[in-house]
């Protein structure tokens, strides 16, 4: 199985201003979590679906043309870099809600605790709750996980556009009640229906930023 690092992580590092990168794939694409052993999959069903790595902890994402997948690049010169890692997590957590409180009438509430879930179910990264991600109505609408060098702090997120159950199915195993906890909000779920306008909003409220396109092919 290839498994490829979902960016150029060196680049990024030398990038010296903050950036929001916006990134997109053509086709399903599954992220392993930066210390997640590719061996969770079953060979025989990824088959030609693209796996990549990103950096950082949590687990699996199936990311589909269409997520609204945003990553954020804090340099440590800028006055958003924190050495405190949840203060990272939770800044950018806090933008989403806000972005989202202005579309749904519903509760949003940001998880300020620490890592909750069972342990087996780790392995996907919408099936728990850590620090800085939003839940609507006490479901999960963005995914939330981060990655710090000595040049700054990489938080990586995701509201995806439909349910992610599909992710199961390339599953070495499946862990019991995985797929009740994989219960999610989405795009088409929070009637969101202009996700480019969501972006202009969460880079406006947070900024200043560079913002550059992150294509997948």
């Amino acid at each position: 199985m290839r498994v490829e690092d979902l960016y150029d992580y060196d680049a990024v590092r030398g990038v010296g201003v903050a950036t929001v990168y916006v990134a997109r794939v053509d086709a399903a694409t599954l992220v392993l979590g930066g210390h997640q052993s590719p061996l969770v999959l079953d060979p025989t069903k990824v088959l030609s679906t693209p796996v990549r790595r990103r950096r950082g902890g949590g687990g699996l994402v199936l990311l589909r043309p269409d997520d609204l997948w945003i990553d954020w690049w804090i340099p440590t010169g800028d006055a958003r870099w924190s050495h405190d890692v949840r203060v990272s997590s939770l800044l950018v957590g806090a933008w989403w809600a806000s972005a989202l409180e202005a579309r749904t009438a519903t509760s949003v509430r940001l998880h300020d605790g620490a890592l909750e879930g069972r342990q087996a179910h780790q392995m996907v990264c919408f099936a728990g709750r850590g620090p800085g991600e939003v839940f609507v109505d006490g479901r999960k609408a963005v995914g939330l996980t981060q990655w710090r060098v000595r040049e700054g702090v990489f938080v990586s997120t995701v509201l995806h556009v439909g349910a992610t159950t599909d992710v199961l199915g390339y599953l070495e195993e499946v862990p019991e009640g995985l797929g009740d906890a994989l219960d999610h909000h989405t795009l088409t779920s929070l009637s969101i229906g202009d996700p480019d306008a969501l972006v202009d909003e969460l880079v406006a409220m947070s900024s200043p930023w560079d913002v550059r396109p992150h294509h997948l092919d």
